[in-house]
């Protein structure tokens, strides 16, 4: 069984994470007692004194896709973080804190166990795990995140003879074993969820100070836990919302929103386009039907892509991307930098994607990600070419566009609309 309850989460925090400055007041997870069951709206902050590095965020990826990372951006992402200053950050928060900066990615408090144990984590469509730091990770992995306790929570049972691991693509990994507890998101509960508790870390976790795990919002079947897979939040939470979806509404340089269990009508323009989603292998995996560069004409052309909230670009064929980059005088694809920059003084070009009959056009700011380092005369492109990765990725910059549906019926569904940007 699903409960809502009217949780608001009220605190502060203050602290240096990687590149950037966190505001000391976060913000507070909304619900809206007009909604009833199944109905809650997590409203996100941005972090106004952020700094995105377009390296970092490449290096990422790669990561997350297992991608082994080019020596070229090994270095450059090391004098990076090298030049980082990592403090540790206060505890609890609300509301949802930028990594890197505004436009990255979103960490959103979660409660764990009885009584409730706050931890910051990142929602991510692209992946299955709900894997936190916990106190079974030796002090050395732990920097400043909050840690799951399982024995301070008399809701907890260990998952006998269940494992998780994820393997990344410098050859490091996660790994721990399994717990069931109570989890709440913004007010919506689920029992018995399971929590994979990290005995090992990636130091490139170690290394974000602010983000203590992920809540994976993929499909189960891309879940790594042994012998039996486990569902996912949302699989879980679906049973109790009073419909089985949940829609992100990102914004550039703002605020936005993750709702479950309702699609708001106030929070797009025009008609919501549905495409099927292929969950094979547990991805929010559709077609895009087409696409244009600014101005320039439409082309029509089949692009399988994931929609993942937890990568920040849009990586895209490198044929598209090559065509995308001629419009943009001066630009170069840098090895030292990981991808596409150009020069600052340039005007950017939008970029049209299409959904079914409709189109969604992502404005050319959007795409501009900013100086490459400071005082740079060279900015970062948001998008980037996806042929390392052998999978196309529409990122935060796509979905920051438009008003984003994932539908978990019986056949999933993803819809997409214009929204006031």
């Amino acid at each position: 069984m699903v409960t809502v309850t009217g949780l608001v989460l009220a605190s502060a925090l203050a602290a240096t994470g990687l590149a950037s400055a966190l505001p000391p007041k976060v913000g507070t997870t909304v619900i809206d007692p007009n909604f009833g069951p199944g109905k809650v709206s997590l409203k996100q902050l941005r972090n106004p004194n952020y700094r995105f590095s377009g390296p970092v965020s490449i290096y990422k990826t790669y990561l997350k896709y297992g991608v082994a990372i080019p020596d070229e951006l090994a270095k450059t992402v090391a004098s990076i973080l090298g030049e980082a200053e990592v403090k540790r950050r206060g505890t609890g928060s609300a509301g949802a804190i930028p990594i890197d900066d505004s436009d990255t990615a979103y960490i959103t408090p979660v409660t764990i166990g009885t009584p409730p144990q706050t931890l910051n984590l990142d929602f991510d469509t692209g992946s299955s795990d709900f894997w936190v730091f916990s106190s079974h990770l030796p002090t050395s992995q732990v920097r400043g995140q909050e840690v799951y306790a399982p024995a301070k929570s008399t809701s907890a049972a260990l998952l006998t003879g269940h494992s998780w691991s994820i393997t990344y693509g410098d050859g490091s990994s996660s790994r721990g074993n399994v717990y069931t507890d109570n989890v709440t998101v913004g007010g919506l509960t689920v029992p018995s969820q399971a929590v994979e508790a990290a005995q090992q870390v990636s130091t490139s976790f170690t290394s974000e100070t602010h983000m203590d795990g992920l809540v994976g919002l993929g499909f189960g079947t891309l879940n790594t836990v042994t012998p039996k897979r486990q569902l996912t939040f949302f699989e879980n939470a679906k049973l109790g919302l009073e419909a089985p979806v949940f829609t992100a509404d990102l914004k550039w340089h703002a605020s936005g929103t993750y709702d479950f269990g309702y699609v708001d009508p106030a929070k797009h323009t025009g008609n919501i386009t549905y495409v099927p989603v292929n969950t094979d292998p547990g991805y929010w995996m559709w077609t895009s039907t087409g696409y244009s560069v600014g101005s320039g004409p439409w082309v029509t052309q089949s692009i399988s892509n994931i929609a993942d909230t937890g990568t920040t670009l849009l990586y895209l064929p490198n044929a598209i991307v090559t065509e995308y980059y001629k419009q943009i005088p001066g630009s170069s694809n840098s090895r030292i930098y990981g991808g596409y920059v150009f020069p600052c003084s340039t005007a950017v070009p939008s970029f049209t994607f299409g959904v079914g009959s409709a189109k969604i056009t992502i404005p050319g700011k959007f795409i501009d990600y900013g100086r490459v380092t400071s005082g740079s005369s060279s900015c970062f492109g948001g998008i980037q070419s996806s042929s390392r990765l052998g999978i196309n990725i529409f990122g935060d910059v796509a979905l920051k566009a438009a008003f984003v549906v994932f539908d978990g019926q019986d056949k999933p569904t993803i819809g997409w609309a214009d929204k006031k940007l």
